[in-house]
């Protein structure tokens, strides 16, 4: 064991970027992007857009809003027991995988707000009702409420979306159309049976496509759930074993990218909630040690900015009638090339992203 190669930590930031397609724009299609990143993260409905806008060559965000309404992708809580953006193929499957994580211990948390509520009631009253037609949290609850009138509203609430596979159906969710949620099963949604919980040892080496070379640990704050150690040994003939500058072992997929450390790293303007900042126990491949904490303001996080592969900056929109301005503030002063690369990069986003005819200001803070 002693004997495994160690990786730099700048080596993992940019394997792990080469991974995000932000090392060089990707080809890929906006499905097709979704589901080798296993997702995006989509608390907020404008992240998606950002995400694959700092990803994709030539992406347009009618392209992601026409998938939606298609049905080929939706958003749907499931890592971490939080709104993603999913293809089709992996909602109902990564749903369930993380059913028994963080979206269990989501309801255990709100136990004492349900005393004399029968679940399996509870579900088939809440699965009847968002299959009628798509219902909003608040008539979801209230037609709960009518049958346990003295439980927790919002323990309800967080019942039936735990015990329920649902889908937030659009407009929720399109571009510069977005509606307030509505939900509804994704049997409904899809149309069909659900189907199986996706296989734990196949979305280990996904989880490695994109956010490798990576810990058991990673991988656990990615999805949420604990106890990923025998899926990795069970693996372990299959991966590259590495072992990171504090002697953490990783493991990686023989044939993924692994760029030199000195791969130059473009500027990136990634939205809040990233993936990319959310999917590792150890951030410092990114984030450095120094500015933790700092993509974050309480509850609130923010749109960050990424220079030669780490966060160095945030950046904010302002979008009033017929104008948008975009406000870059790196947390140090940057070089004329960083300025010019970066400048490029924001205008970038602006053209693919302001409504035609719109004016756009960019203002960089440095």
């Amino acid at each position: 064991m002693d004997s495994l190669p160690t990786v730099s930590r700048r080596a993992l930031g940019r394997a792990t970027l080469a991974r995000q397609l932000l090392l060089w724009p990707s080809p890929l299609g906006p499905e097709e992007a979704v589901h080798h990143l296993v997702g995006l993260q989509a608390q907020n409905t404008k992240p998606p857009y950002y995400a694959l806008a700092a990803r994709l060559a030539g992406f347009r965000p009618e392209q992601l809003s026409a998938l939606m309404e298609s049905r080929a992708v939706a958003r749907i809580v499931s890592l971490r027991s939080t709104v993603h953006t999913h293809t089709a193929r992996d909602a109902v499957p990564l749903r369930r995988l993380v059913q028994a994580g963080a979206v269990e211990r989501e309801l255990k948390a709100f136990r004492k707000g349900l005393v004399g509520v029968d679940l399996d009631r509870l579900t088939a009253l809440a699965t009847a009702h968002v299959e009628e037609r798509p219902r909003t949290p608040k008539e979801l609850r209230d037609h709960l409420l009518r049958a346990w009138p003295d439980a927790d509203p919002l323990a309800l609430t967080i019942a039936a979306r735990c015990l329920l596979t649902m889908v937030q159906v659009t407009p929720r969710g399109l571009w510069r159309r977005s509606g307030q949620v509505a939900l509804t099963t994704t049997r409904e949604w899809f149309g069909g049976p659900d189907g199986e919980a996706a296989a734990i040892e196949e979305t280990v080496l996904r989880y490695l496509g994109a956010f490798g070379p990576a810990s058991v640990k990673d991988m656990q704050t990615w999805c949420g759930l604990t106890r990923l150690r025998p899926a990795f040994e069970r693996l372990r003939p299959r991966l590259l074993v590495l072992r990171d500058e504090h002697g953490t072992e990783l493991f990686d997929l023989p044939d993924a990218p692994r760029p030199d450390e000195d791969t130059p790293a473009p500027p990136r303007l990634l939205p809040e909630f990233d993936n990319l900042l959310l999917s590792h126990a150890d951030r410092t491949r990114i984030v450095p040690a120094a500015l933790k904490g700092r993509t974050w303001t309480g509850n609130q996080a923010h749109r960050v900015l990424l220079l030669d592969g780490t966060l160095a900056g945030l950046w904010y929109l302002e979008e009033t009638k017929g104008r948008t301005t975009l406000t870059v503030e790196p947390f140090d002063r940057i070089t004329r090339a960083d300025r010019t690369a970066l400048t490029d990069e924001a205008e970038r986003l602006l053209r693919l992203t302001v409504p035609d005819g719109d004016a756009y200001d960019l203002v960089l803070r440095a």
